[in-house]
């Protein structure tokens, strides 16, 4: 498996397309592609009967050329080297670097297609495919293309790499705000796949990734740091800062005060202020999982009594004048 860049300079494993899956997703197109040319010539010759010969023969190269030639490339350029056939087979056209092929490589492509597929009858594309390292039919080879796989099974331990541990925390005044989803998704694709890269490549990449994520930063990538423990590092701090924006509003939320539960009871997740439930109603009962001051939780029964309207005392709340205990904060199972 060689290395693959895309346009967008996400670092992905290239697998080459195998010569079943391009057969398949060929007779695919070439049946889509000969019904639509059958259908196009029968309406085209009710239409010029009346025509001469000559006049008939144009319009057969017309639409030979149009609809057999033509509309491959348009689809292949159009929808960035995904054809009907290859986008039921899962596969792509790809320059040699990985990124997306433009309409030269489609017209390239399509053109040698003529000589390869249509007159040989697909004989001489199989045979250079099968005489490929990467499965490259004529086409490929001038138009600097090659046919990938895009559904491939979820790899082992696609996990991004953990910083080295002297990095964490290096960067938690860096404003990460500019930063792209994009350029995001490239590193952490880079980051889990690394290890799949040639050593070269993988370095290059790195610092490639590295230079455009100080160029969103606005602080240059630290000297002497690898490129690519310098990207761990950033990416674990932006975890880290999402994990606390997520753990804070969660506990905000479990932290809000209850007015009024159903039946004078209050509402799971409320705050008891002094051991007094807010809207606890004329009963002043608590709710198994009311949290009391401080953020300790209240199961009923634990604590023997609790002072609540009118002198009453209630099981399973706090009393006002007992300290409750420090539990922390502790998210639902």
């Amino acid at each position: 498996m060689s290395a693959l860049v895309t346009g967008d300079a996400v670092v992905l494993g290239l697998r080459p397309a195998k010569l079943p899956s391009r057969a398949l997703a060929l007779v695919i197109d070439l049946v889509v592609v000969w019904t639509a040319y059958l259908l196009v010539s029968i309406g085209l010759a009710l239409a010029t009967a009346s025509l001469d010969e000559a006049a008939v023969t144009a319009v057969s190269i017309a639409t030979f050329l149009l609809v057999l030639v033509g509309a491959p490339i348009a689809v292949e350029t159009l929808s960035h080297g995904r054809s009907l056939g290859k986008l039921a087979c899962g596969l792509r056209v790809v320059r040699d670097d990985g990124g997306p092929i433009r309409f030269r490589h489609a017209l390239v492509r399509g053109a040698m297609g003529v000589v390869e597929i249509l007159m040989s009858f697909g004989v001489i594309a199989c045979i250079a495919s099968l005489m490929s390292a990467r499965g490259r039919r004529i086409g490929d080879v001038f138009a600097g293309t090659l046919v990938v796989r895009e559904r491939v099974p979820a790899g082992r331990g696609m996990v991004v790499p953990p910083p080295p541990p002297w990095l964490v925390g290096r960067f938690a005044e860096l404003d990460l705000s500019g930063v792209p989803d994009d350029l995001w998704l490239a590193i952490r694709q880079y980051l889990t796949r690394m290890r799949q890269l040639d050593q070269a490549v993988s370095w290059s990449m790195a610092e490639r990734l590295a230079g455009d994520l100080a160029a969103c930063t606005g602080a240059p990538a630290p000297e002497r740091v690898p490129p690519a423990a310098y990207l761990a590092a950033v990416v674990n701090e932006r975890q880290a800062r999402d994990a606390r924006k997520a753990f804070g509003a969660f506990r905000a939320t479990a932290g809000a005060v209850a007015v009024g539960g159903p039946e004078g009871w209050a509402t799971p997740g409320a705050a008891t202020r002094g051991g007094l439930v807010p809207g606890a109603g004329a009963a002043g009962r608590v709710a198994p999982g009311a949290v009391g001051a401080g953020g300790a939780a209240v199961p009923s029964g634990v604590v023997p009594s609790a002072i609540v309207a009118e002198g009453r005392t209630v099981p399973g709340a706090v009393p006002e004048t007992e300290t409750p205990p420090v539990t922390g904060f502790a998210p639902p199972a």
